[in-house]
């Protein structure tokens, strides 16, 4: 048996509950950790919050922390809905998901490995737990960053990152695969922006501690 997180968007959430299914039912220990950008964004604009991203990663006041715990459980609740009863609902801030806060972002954190009670006792107990990206603070936490802390501090054998797009795209053409160090040389060139950000970043972090990795179609390996 192997233990696998999953990380699906807030735009696939819902439509993720399949996939989620068939590894569990394949007998993989299968943990989620899902977004809610689309929404979060939404709100934040009919509530006249300004919605600004530095790096990928939303800067985040306490108006807009409100709007991202309301916009997380309500995404939260659907997945679990859509799961079915082997779902467990739980946020990061409450299970122990730790972060480094970054103050110039404002209530956002960096996440630091983590190997929560609460997400092992589920997993043991044959269910799946399902993780909103609050870091305690409560702290604000990049869903694709939170999904690697996760995959490193459970030891997870493969971490999969689930998004509406079909992998990771250089000069419009799909990568099978793509090495860390070069990752990290497009990332810092600027070869991508949006989106791809975070989860890039992410991904090479769980790939140098050995967490087999895939965004989409696209291997990422140290």
């Amino acid at each position: 048996m192997s233990r696998v997180v999953l990380k699906c968007g807030g735009a696939v959430a819902h439509e993720s509950a399949e996939l989620i299914l068939q590894l569990a039912d394949a007998g993989h220990d299968v943990c989620v950790v899902h977004g809610a950008g689309p929404q979060i964004s939404e709100e934040m604009e009919r509530f006249g919050i300004p919605v600004e991203f530095v790096g990928g990663r939303r800067v985040t006041t306490e108006a807009g922390l409100t709007v991202v715990r309301s916009s997380f459980a309500a995404v939260n609740r659907a997945l679990c809905t859509a799961i079915g009863p082997r779902a467990a609902g739980l946020f990061g801030d409450e299970i122990g998901l730790h972060a480094v806060q970054i103050p110039a972002l404002g209530l956002v954190g960096d996440p630091l490995p983590s190997r929560p009670h609460a997400v092992v006792g589920t997993l043991a107990a044959g269910r799946i737990p399902v993780v909103a990206p609050l870091g305690v603070g409560p702290l604000n936490v990049n869903a694709d960053d939170a999904a690697a802390g996760l995959a490193v501090g459970l030891e997870a054998d493969r971490l999969l990152f689930v998004t509406d797009v079909a992998g990771v795209f250089q000069e419009g053409s799909m990568l099978a695969s793509i090495g860390a160090g070069e990752a990290d040389r497009l990332l810092g060139d600027g070869t991508f922006a949006g989106g791809i950000v975070p989860k890039l970043r992410a991904a090479v972090i769980a790939a140098r501690n050995g967490v087999r990795t895939e965004i989409g179609e696209t291997a990422v390996v140290a």
